[in-house]
């Protein structure tokens, strides 16, 4: 699959996930769906991400939840859909699961190896 077809897929799922999470009685705002290069680098070297972010390969989305308008931050609010989430391609990756630092509201594609 080239990027831009897999850009495209991903971003059809991120359809999907969206439409789940409001069936389920929560909301979303949108937070981080790209990330230039250079604002990656800027967040590695502050130890808060990756240079390369799934961001910046438009294969990243983290997502805001929220549940009768109160704000859920916690990884573990996002646990059901990030398990939604990653039964829906091969591909699918939930920061919840990543081995390092839980990054809950995170919905990303893995591509080249980059999770």
């Amino acid at each position: 699959m080239t990027l831009g077809e897999q850009q495209r897929l991903f971003s059809k799922l991120v359809g999907t996930l969206i439409d789940y999470i409001y069936s389920q009685g929560y909301e979303v705002s949108l937070d981080w769906c790209y990330r230039p290069p250079d604002v990656a680098a800027y967040y590695a070297s502050i130890g808060k991400g990756v240079t390369s972010s799934l961001h910046t390969q438009h294969l990243a989305i983290d997502l805001n939840l929220f549940k009768d308008g109160a704000y859920l931050s916690a990884s573990e609010d996002h646990k059901p859909f990030g398990d939604w989430w990653t039964q829906q391609h091969p591909l699918c990756r939930w920061g919840g699961n990543f081995s390092g630092l839980k990054d809950g509201n995170h919905y990303s594609m893995e591509y080249g190896g980059v999770q």
